[in-house]
């Protein structure tokens, strides 16, 4: 199957661009599972960096998906991100 031939270089993608974009860079989380539908990478972060990740009107967050398809795109794979919004405290 294709999304194994990825090898996780899409988690390791996501982070490493994450942990040089933050402030906290010790609070990224990222893990990966595989579907029926493909690779699904989730991503926390710290609260105080949500802003950053999600960029202005989405930008960020935006440009990290298009690069994570064409990381899929090469491997014949479909990635997708999900970004877990922190909770309260």
């Amino acid at each position: 199957m294709a999304e194994e031939d990825l090898n996780s270089i899409d988690k390791e993608f996501v982070e490493f661009v994450v942990k040089n974009i933050v402030e906290n860079p010790e609070d990224v989380e990222v893990s990966r599972e595989i579907d029926e539908m493909g690779v699904l990478l989730t991503l926390k972060v710290n609260k105080e960096d949500m802003g950053k990740i999600i960029g202005k009107s989405g930008q960020t967050a935006k440009a990290l998906r298009i690069l994570l398809r064409i990381i899929g795109s090469k491997n014949n794979a479909r990635v997708n991100l999900k970004i877990i919004e922190p909770e309260e405290e």
